[in-house]
C-alpha cells in the first residue's frame, strides 16, 4: 500500500507516552518561551494573547459558539470568560495546573483534565474549541479530531484554529526559554536557553486541513483565512 504524506506524517510522530501536564506552566507563569519542532522550526508562542482578554480576533470562533462549548487547552480561560460574559455556557479543560489556577481567578469554569480522559458531558456539547494551536495536542491531529468528534452533540460542530501558510507537520518538540540571549560558561546555546522536555506535537495550516478533517470523518463548513485562521469541522 502506497502511503500518503499525511500517513507518513503521522507515522513518524512520538509514540512515547506525554508528560505534558507542566509543559507549558513557565510559559503560563510569564516566563519568555518559544517552541522549537524536532524539525528545528521555532514557533513564537502567543502567551500574551492567551492571558488577555478575548478581542475582535476571537470573534469569527466566539459568534459561532451557540450553544453549551468545550474549549480543549484553554489555557487561563480567555474564551470560556467570553463565552459566558454571552451568555454562553462554556467548560475549558487543561492539564496545566497554571492554567487552571489562572481560569479560576478569572471566574472560568474549568477541568484539570487531559483532552482524551474521560469528559463530562460527552456526547452532548453543541460546539468544541481548538484554539491557538491546540491541533497539536497529542501530536496526531486526525486522533484528536476524531476524539473531538465523539465530544459532539448532534449537529454540533468544532471551531477549529489553523497556522496560517502552514500545512500539516508530527513530531515532537519542546519549549526553550528565551531570557539568555547568549551561551554561558561553555554551555551549547541550548543549554543556555533551558530547554524543557521533549513531547509530541503537531501543527496543521489550510494546506492541509481539507485532508486531515476527511480522514477524521469531518467536513468543513465554514472557513475564515487572514493574520489568524479558523475553520468550522462537522460530521460528515
Amino acid at each position: 500500500m502506497t502511503s500518503t504524506p499525511l500517513a507518513s506524517a503521522i507515522r513518524h510522530a512520538s509514540t512515547e507516552p506525554a508528560e505534558t501536564g507542566a509543559v507549558f506552566d513557565a510559559a503560563l507563569a510569564g516566563r519568555r518561551q518559544r517552541l522549537v519542532r524536532g524539525d528545528g522550526v521555532v514557533l513564537p508562542l502567543a502567551v500574551q494573547r492567551w492571558h488577555d482578554d478575548a478581542d475582535t480576533d476571537d470573534d469569527w470562533l466566539l459568534a459561532r459558539c451557540a450553544g453549551a462549548t468545550l474549549d480543549l487547552g484553554c489555557g487561563p480561560g480567555r474564551l470560556v470568560v467570553a463565552l459566558a460574559d454571552r451568555g454562553v455556557p462554556a467548560l475549558g479543560v487543561d492539564v496545566s495546573i497554571q492554567a487552571v489556577q489562572r481560569c479560576l481567578e478569572r471566574g472560568a469554569a474549568v477541568l484539570h483534565r487531559d483532552a482524551f480522559e474521560r469528559l463530562p458531558g460527552e456526547g452532548r456539547w453543541q460546539h468544541v474549541v481548538l484554539a491557538d494551536g491546540n491541533i497539536g495536542i497529542g501530536g496526531d491531529p486526525v486522533s484528536l479530531l476524531r476524539r473531538c468528534r465523539a465530544l459532539l452533540a448532534d449537529g454540533g460542530t468544532i471551531l477549529l484554529e489553523l497556522t496560517p501558510g502552514a500545512a500539516l507537520w508530527c513530531g515532537t518538540a519542546y519549549l526553550e526559554s528565551t531570557d539568555a540571549d547568549e551561551p554561558v560558561d561553555g554551555l551549547t546555546v541550548l543549554e543556555a536557553l533551558d530547554a524543557g522536555p521533549w513531547f509530541p506535537w503537531a501543527v496543521l495550516g489550510p494546506h492541509a486541513v481539507d485532508e486531515v478533517a476527511a480522514e477524521a470523518g469531518l467536513v468543513i463548513r465554514a472557513r475564515a483565512e487572514g493574520d489568524r485562521c479558523f475553520v468550522e469541522l462537522a460530521p460528515a
